[in-house]
């Protein structure tokens, strides 16, 4: 609606500004040539020079759309026009104000002074012409440049708070647009964490209580059974999808960024897989940690998140090391296990590696995984860091930190 009512307002002031011009224009050349002994030749070299003017306004303002911001083009033709109009006829000196009503509309001095320029172009032109100045006329190009001063200084002062109000407009316009994008924000979290909590208590829940009945079924079973065995097998592929669910509501909801950072964040997980696992697991942190928006910051913590798992359940790797550099506009962080690897051309890229590589192009970072049979694995990730970040890290993850593995 905004956008719509300044569209009209500065449709109706170009509109204006044309009329302007061809009303200035137009009652200049009937004084022009109102002269008793004109003959035919002085008429079109008075005729000539308007329609020139008018063809040239026409092209530079009207059909190229110059009325909001002039070319120089137009104003270095437009005078010189003027300037010949004059000297044929001094009755063409109000036509200055046609010339530069692309002007005066828009800025007060262009006004003022365009008007007081042109009074006393008229009052030396009357001097020069008739050896003096009428009293009567020159009270009344007096008065008359007042009033016209005050009235145009009057139109560009409005179009200066229209201006003025266009641009507070925008700005609401845009806080608005902000805070609707914060609520959906908000509103995302919010959805997330509530399928957290609904899977944590119906499907986490749920495998727990099966493990725990098919455990203690097998120990009423005689070791080496076949029914054994295969409750052995319901029991494992159950744990796995317990600690599947488990790995998916970390996901939705990634409770360490509720409390801190990312760096530490980051630190938090490597422990835990050390801890959990007895696999030796650390963070490093070189340079200022900055933080990233929150959205960013839970992006990179789940691809973190998927890639410790991959090392965990895949690549068997006895060491994981997570890297943050924070290298002024980016921030790299790579994620390198000595694994068994694989070969990224010859295997299909599997669910996890495309997960990971759509959330990061989603924060316009940039994914790339290094891997070979043998040789381990590494992840390298990118991000642009803000310009200007909005908070900093806690000191106790500034410079460089290597953290040991939990006993």
């Amino acid at each position: 609606m905004a956008v719509r009512q300044a569209w009209d307002r500065q449709r109706w002031k170009t509109m204006g500004q044309h009329a302007f011009f061809v009303t200035v224009l137009a009652l200049s050349v009937p004084g022009a040539l109102a002269g008793a002994n004109m003959t035919t030749g002085a008429a079109l070299s008075r005729i000539g020079p308007a329609v020139g003017l008018a063809l040239w306004y026409a092209y530079w303002i009207a059909l190229r759309g110059g009325a909001d911001r002039p070319p120089l083009p137009y104003l270095v033709g437009a005078l010189s026009g003027w300037a010949v109009m004059t000297v044929v006829d001094p009755a063409f000196l109000p036509v200055a104000m046609a010339v530069l009503s692309p002007y005066l509309l828009r800025w007060a001095w262009w006004s003022g002074g365009g008007v007081l320029v042109l009074g006393a172009a008229w009052s030396w032109q009357s001097l020069t012409t008739d050896g003096s100045v009428d009293v009567r006329a020159l009270t009344g190009c007096v008065l008359g440049t007042a009033v016209a001063v005050t009235i145009t200084c009057y139109v560009a002062t409005l179009d200066h708070e229209s201006h003025k109000r266009q641009r507070l407009l925008d700005e609401l316009t845009a806080t608005q647009a902000e805070r609707a994008a914060a609520e959906r924000q908000a509103g995302t979290l919010a959805e997330r964490q509530r399928l957290a909590r609904e899977v944590h208590d119906t499907l986490t829940q749920g495998f727990a209580s099966i493990a725990m009945l098919l455990d203690a079924a097998r120990d009423d079973l005689p070791p080496d059974s076949p029914a054994a065995r295969r409750v052995e097998h319901a029991m494992r592929t159950a744990r796995d999808n317990l600690a599947e669910s488990r790995r998916l509501v970390h996901a939705l909801r990634p409770a360490p960024l509720d409390r801190t950072h990312l760096a530490e964040a980051v630190r938090e997980l490597t422990a835990r897989l050390t801890e959990e696992t007895g696999t030796e697991a650390y963070t490093v942190v070189t340079g200022r940690p900055a933080a990233l928006p929150p959205s960013t910051e839970s992006e990179l913590l789940r691809v973190v998140q998927e890639a410790l798992t991959n090392a965990r359940r895949h690549a068997r790797a006895m060491s994981v090391s997570v890297t943050l550099s924070y290298l002024g506009d980016v921030l790299a962080i790579d994620i390198q296990d000595d694994g068994t690897g694989f070969s990224p051309v010859a295997r299909h890229t599997g669910v996890g590696l495309n997960t990971m590589r759509e959330r990061i192009a989603a924060v316009h970072g940039t994914f790339a995984v290094e891997s070979s049979p043998g040789e381990g694995t590494t992840v390298a990730v990118t991000v642009p860091l803000p310009v200007e970040p909005s908070a900093s890290a806690p000191s106790a993850v500034s410079g460089t930190e290597r953290m040991a593995p939990a006993s």
